[in-house]
């Protein structure tokens, strides 16, 4: 009789852990631009989060609410926050630590063995699920406007269902390329009805620009000003994130472990030097988009007195469209605020899943080197963060509303990052890899403005 082979059990697949380090990813950085160009893409995954409920929604309403006037907010929520990204990353590549590890160094009270600043961040994205929240709805509003037979509440279900689908069956790599599209395709179509606008004397003039310019802010639209502040450019939410898509994408591995040697600061160095050229690029990405969303909401809505709110958000917002390309324009509009939002929904929605499995982490749920662990929890976490603004929409069913209130938790958010950054950067950052005066002082004004502005916000709401 003939022997019976049995075929071999299947092998299952290591998991190839991003936050251990191992001497064989070590790898020497890219000496030229376009080789470091080719290296770039957590800042693509960042502005495929910033470009959305801030730039669509919450940008778009403080030019409707009050015109060209407050055009500065905008430029300097765009320019200062990098620096402080900058050195968030820095300090993750020099050290192989994740953003949480970092900030719960700091000094202060802490609770089941993490500091304050991590619990503060727990509660901050709990405030920005009403964000998400508004996301899907924004989503859903537009869906319902191509197929107006279906009513909005019922294309939630079906989101959060691909969005589950999208983000539990892949890594770093679909979450990069995803981004990439959604954030060229909006960006490209927002930008070109901008530049129409500036032709059209009825809605803009550079008189108009200019008074956006001169530091003014109306007392009614102080705080939207403030929530835009918050997440627009480089957000509190954002500025968390953006350490761990350095790790994934390989910034700190690629350096290896400190160990003295001056090929480790060659490494880290130029590493730092592709994060700051990531960093670069996606801020001007983000910037264009959130500088020409606010001329639309402030030229095309503020000028026909149209205001986004609750139900009628997404007809009122195609206006942006449609008065600058033309009605037939619509469609295009619908579909860029799809991949917007959408966007915005599946990168934050991953990004937060990888933080709060390392605040699990943290609280010694499992440890660093278990990545399977890891991803459980992960996974866990994107289960949540999918139910928990489904839910919130369904109770409010506001989204301008609840972008503003997401926004003004981030906004309060910014100066404790500030502190956080400060002291990372003079306290642990190994003195190797220090920046230099000019980059220092950059830093050091930016965090003091971040602080000073909220400061100076906060009193004048009490008033």
């Amino acid at each position: 009789m003939p022997t019976s082979t049995s075929k071999p059990a299947p092998v299952a697949p290591v998991l190839k852990n991003p936050y251990a380090y191992d001497a064989r990813d070590v790898e020497q950085p890219p000496q030229t631009f376009r080789g470091s160009l080719k290296r770039i893409g957590p800042g693509m995954i960042l502005s495929a989060s910033i470009v959305g409920s801030g730039e669509l929604i919450a940008t778009t309403t403080l030019g409707a609410e009050v015109g060209y006037i407050a055009l500065w907010v905008i430029l300097i929520s765009c320019i200062i926050k990098p620096s402080v990204q900058s050195e968030l990353g820095r300090y993750t590549i020099a050290t192989g630590e994740t953003g949480l590890q970092g900030f719960n160094h700091v000094p202060g009270p802490r609770l089941l063995g993490v500091n304050w600043i991590v619990w503060m961040w727990s509660f901050m994205v709990l405030m920005t699920m009403f964000q998400i929240g508004a996301m899907f709805g924004g989503v859903a509003q537009v869906l319902s406007q191509l197929v107006p037979s279906v009513d909005v509440r019922m294309w939630v279900p079906g989101l959060a269902a691909i969005t589950l689908a999208l983000l539990l069956s892949g890594g770093y790599e679909r979450v990069e390329k995803l981004a990439t599209i959604k954030v060229g395709l909006f960006t490209m179509l927002t930008f070109m009805c901008a530049v129409l606008l500036m032709w059209q004397p009825e809605n803009f003039s550079w008189a108009q620009l200019a008074d956006g310019l001169k530091f003014k802010l109306p007392p009614e639209g102080l705080t939207t000003a403030v929530a835009v502040f918050g997440i627009t450019g480089v957000g509190a939410a954002e500025l968390f994130m953006y350490p761990y898509w350095c790790v994934e994408k390989g910034y700190a591995r690629f350096t290896g472990p400190r160990d003295g040697t001056p090929q480790w600061r060659h490494r880290a160095i130029g590493w730092t030097g592709v994060m700051n050229l990531d960093i670069l690029a996606s801020m001007v990405i983000y910037m264009v988009a959130t500088v020409a969303f606010y001329l639309l909401g402030a030229g095309v809505l503020h000028s026909r007195g149209l205001v986004p709110a609750a139900k009628d958000m997404i007809p009122v917002l195609s206006n942006m469209y449609t008065q600058t390309l033309g009605s037939w324009s619509v469609w295009l509009f619908y579909l860029g605020a799809i991949a917007t939002l959408y966007g915005t929904i599946f990168a934050a929605t991953a990004a937060n899943a990888r933080v709060y499995a390392d605040m699990a982490r943290l609280l010694g749920f499992f440890s660093g080197e278990d990545y399977a662990a890891r991803c459980r929890w992960r996974n866990g976490f994107i289960w949540v963060l999918v139910a928990i603004p489904v839910a919130l929409f369904y109770w409010s069913q506001s989204p301008v509303w609840m972008v503003k209130l997401g926004g003004l938790a981030q906004a309060c958010m910014l100066p404790i990052i500030a502190i956080g950054a400060l002291y990372l950067r003079f306290k642990r950052l190994p003195g190797e890899v220090a920046p230099s005066l000019g980059v220092t002082v950059a830093f050091c004004a930016a965090s003091l403005l971040i602080i000073a502005a909220m400061v100076y916000s906060a009193i004048l709401a009490t008033r």
